[in-house]
């Protein structure tokens, strides 16, 4: 029975670190599932951007 919750473990702990590494490799970034903070109805602008979208894509690019 122990063998078998210490199995368990191990193949959870793979399973996140397998998730991590394919984030890293991945190098996008990370987004919500439910549109952010545009689907609240906020109407505000990104602190990095200023409102100009193209500008967050170049600097992703660099």
């Amino acid at each position: 029975m122990l063998t078998t919750i210490i199995a368990a473990i191990v193949l959870f702990g793979l399973l996140f670190a397998g998730m991590a590494i394919g984030v890293i490799f991945a190098n996008k970034p990370i987004k919500g599932s439910c549109g952010g903070i545009g689907a609240t109805g906020v109407d505000s602008e990104c602190e990095i951007c200023g409102g100009n979208p193209k500008r967050c894509e170049d600097a992703r690019e660099e």
